[in-house]
């Protein structure tokens, strides 16, 4: 189950008046589509006055003393319908100027809404991702995102045209007859309380919809990532009834901010459509006490069309607007989110770079009631291999966590050649470290790219001769490409032991002061791992080595081998050492039990 989200900030609390924000850089191309949509409203506004020029040249013409072919003008007529046509030829350029200003405007808005969203990404701390699912993150920096940007780009040219087109119908009508302008005036505050109304109404069900939807993607995330043990423990029935809880949650959360939103346009079309037909009548008996000419009741009910469109249009946006408020209220969420501390204003750098490490009574825990490593202290000399052993929940991989400043020591301190870790910006600290996980990664791209990845400047012949001196040559030269093969993002032309051989050929090449091997070589066979062990005897030279493994046979030649259990050292020295001390090494060795080891908790 997803966790739930964390609290929101204050300012994620305002996310209508941080989307305005988001458009202030790109105030002039927003201020450039405001003329250009006041120009086309306004043009399109004298047209049901010349068209009411026009209904009373005809009736003056038809009802007056002469006869029809004599009393109507068709040459003003037609000089009025030329300019008739060019004004709305005019407001139409106008009108599709600003719609292009507009799109362009939005997608530089959501193009720096995401670099800002990626950006965070790199400065939050593994503690935000151990939290949430990488399903509900990634749904976050790409399907709100989207949504926002479907939801500015249909509703900013809108909203923009909708007001202004709605104060030039206002001024107009009360210029033909200030009454019936009254008369259409008191729809507008019918119409804002409804609006009002529906609209907070939907809000709530727009951010239950993006939330479910976020749950739905971190469970199909999880799946897809571990689609071969569903099989194999023959889940999937269990997987299929999580996704139906999950589909459903959208279904039920969106069917119900759909509704709620959809209400908004037919309840204002039905109090525009009663102001309307209020208008038509008192427009009638105007006509009739002569007050006003057909010509300008016929303007008037014209006007009172269009200015019944944008009452309805910005209702129907702000219906729009709670859908994308959900989804920005999320991203803002992410980008406020707690960030790792900034790297020290001026940074230390060790004056060499020999690989000496020191713990200095270092504590840690993930969560305050539950502590992982307890005042430990442990130098290791430079060039040396030190070996950490221990049960599950030992402390091992915090261990090396902790080195490479994934995570923030609560207490003590953390020496690399006589600098504080804490001291060094964190790109400095990790460019002396070279790293290989249980867990292998490989990114889309050549066997090549992949081994390079950590040493952008390598050549090829520096990755080849990684790749030989970690064993990955000759398997590299059986495949159809060599070391031009693509792997795709499973890297399923590669079996598990050869992306391991890969990615320890990729640490080699980095040639790191430091190695950390978190059971680096639990995924190979053991001809693979005894090949691996010469290579690491060969490059362990001259580089401090750190490594936790479960296979106490890969660490018997380490210089020294420290025990840990419950967060402390319990024992350290040589395997031989260990084994005539008869403590907790020598019952893990005569037991032959896999030493596994611990990973920071998800979620």
């Amino acid at each position: 189950m997803a966790p739930p989200d964390v609290p929101e900030e204050h300012e994620a609390a305002r996310p209508a008046r941080r989307l305005v924000g988001l458009l202030r850089p790109h105030r002039r191309s927003v201020a450039l589509a405001l003329v250009m949509g006041v120009g086309g409203i306004v043009l399109n506004a004298f047209g049901p006055l010349l068209l009411g020029r026009i209904t009373d040249l005809i009736a003056d013409g038809v009802l007056g003393d002469g006869g029809p072919a004599d009393g109507i003008d068709f040459g003003v007529i037609g000089r009025l319908l030329l300019v008739l046509l060019a004004l709305y030829g005019v407001a139409s350029l106008f009108m599709l100027a600003q719609g292009r200003l507009v799109a362009a405007t939005v997608w530089r808005v959501i193009h720096d809404l995401r670099q800002r969203a990626q950006d965070k990404l790199s400065r939050l701390p593994l503690r935000h991702f151990d939290r949430h699912p990488a399903g509900e993150v990634l749904s976050r920096t790409t399907n709100d995102i989207d949504n926002l940007q479907q939801t500015l780009q249909q509703t900013l040219a809108e909203l923009i045209t909708s007001v202004f087109s709605l104060l030039t119908m206002v001024v107009l009508m009360l210029v033909i007859s200030p009454s019936l302008a009254g008369v259409m005036l008191l729809s507008v505050p019918v119409s804002g309380v409804l609006a009002a109304w529906i609209g907070k109404r939907a809000r709530p069900h727009f951010t239950a919809q993006w939330s479910a939807n976020g749950t739905l993607n971190a469970h199909v995330e999880e799946v897809c990532s571990g689609h071969s043990l569903v099989k194999g423990f023959d889940r999937r029935a269990e997987v299929e009834r999580r996704f139906d809880a999950c589909n459903d949650a959208v279904y039920r959360a969106g069917a119900k901010a759909q509704f709620a939103s959809g209400a908004m346009e037919p309840v204002m079309m039905f109090v525009a459509n009663l102001g309307y037909v209020l208008v038509a009548v008192v427009g009638a008996w105007k006509i009739v006490d002569g007050s006003l000419t057909l010509g300008d009741v016929q303007a008037f009910i014209l006007y009172a069309r269009q200015f019944s469109q944008p009452i309805v249009e910005i209702a129907s946006v702000a219906g729009r607007l709670q859908s994308g408020v959900a989804s920005a209220q999320r991203v803002f969420t992410l980008l406020d989110a707690p960030e790792q501390a900034p790297d020290p204003q001026r940074p230390q750098t060790p004056a060499r770079a020999a690989g000496r490490v020191e713990f200095r009574q270092v504590s840690f825990r993930y969560s305050p009631d539950t502590p992982i490593i307890e005042g430990l202290s442990l130098t290791v000399e430079p060039g040396s291999t030190v070996a950490i052993v221990g049960p599950t929940g030992a402390g091992k991989t915090t261990l090396g966590n902790l080195l490479m400043r994934f995570y923030e020591v609560d207490s003590g301190r953390i020496l690399l050649d006589g600098t504080d870790t804490a001291t060094m910006t964190r790109a400095d600290l990790r460019s002396r470290f070279g790293l290989v996980l249980q867990d292998t990664w490989l990114f889309g791209g050549t066997i090549a790219e992949n081994i390079a990845y950590g040493a952008p400047g390598a050549t090829r012949a520096d990755i080849e001769e990684a790749a030989r001196a970690t064993c990955a040559d000759r398997f590299i030269r059986t495949l159809p490409q060599g070391y031009d093969t693509v792997l795709d993002d499973e890297s399923s032309t590669v079996s598990a032991g050869e992306k391991q051989l890969i990615t320890v050929a990729r640490a080699f090449l980095a040639r790191p002061a430091v190695l950390v091997l978190d059971e680096a070589t639990s995924s190979v066979d053991t001809r693979t791992e005894v090949l691996i062990q010469r290579a690491m005897n060969t490059l362990r030279a001259g580089r401090t080595s750190f490594v936790i493994a479960h296979r106490l046979s890969t660490i018997r030649d380490a210089d020294l081998i420290v025990v840990m259990d419950g967060g402390r050292i319990v024992e350290r020295g040589t395997h031989h050492e260990l084994l005539r001390a008869g403590g907790l090494y020598a019952r893990l060795h005569a037991s032959r039990a896999p030493v596994t080891t611990t990973a920071p908790p998800a979620g």
